[in-house]
């Protein structure tokens, strides 16, 4: 097995690095078209903004390469947003793998934006990436001002004012809004549960 983490620029590479090592897996962070191509596994992680992050992978031409890979690809926090259509943020166009647009967090009463903090998962169907989620217990860590809509993809939910889609998987195509790399041992299962895939 070979993973790959996409070096789009996010401050998030090392922690999603280390978590991988802590399971045993030397992952390799790369911006190298065909290196991710022959990967098994393809991490594409993100933190800042969406327009910023879409400019540096059709820079490298991998907005092309990420949109056509067979093999299991997991988008994570803003990585999971840049796999739809659209955000809102910066009024940008991702990457189109998932139907639909991401939307800003609605400000609502005492509810701050950005949504941060450890919130409940709350598991839509059953699922490979969220095989031994205890859904009673589930808790995970986020940090995002933008949210996918919940549509057929998604497979698990979380409520934040209103609920959105916390994970979503299509075929190959997976994302978590959350940071599975700082969310401990359910963050650690669900890594597992995306390498198994």
């Amino acid at each position: 097995m070979t993973t790959v983490i996409v070096d789009g620029g996010g401050s998030n590479l090392g922690s999603v690095r280390y978590a991988l090592e802590r399971l045993g897996v030397r992952a390799e962070v790369s911006s190298d078209a065909e290196k991710i191509r022959r990967a098994s596994h393809v991490i594409l992680p993100g933190v800042g903004a969406a327009g910023i992050a879409m400019a540096r992978l059709r820079a490298g031409g991998l907005d092309r390469v990420l949109a056509t890979l067979k093999q299991p690809l997991l988008g994570v926090c803003l990585g999971m947003q840049l796999l739809f259509e659209h955000s809102e943020e910066g009024d940008t166009a991702c990457l189109g793998i998932l139907p639909g647009k991401v939307r800003r967090i609605p400000a609502n009463g005492n509810l701050r934006v950005p949504h941060m903090g450890w919130n409940a998962l709350r598991v839509e169907r059953e699922e490979p990436l969220l095989a031994g989620i205890n859904a009673d217990s589930a808790y995970v860590y986020f940090v995002h001002s933008y949210a996918a809509p919940i549509d057929p993809n998604t497979q698990a939910t979380t409520h934040y004012g209103n609920p959105f889609s916390a994970v979503v998987r299509r075929d190959n195509v997976c994302g978590m809004q959350f940071h599975p790399e700082r969310s401990g041992e359910l963050g650690a299962q669900l890594l597992r549960n995306f390498l198994r895939l």
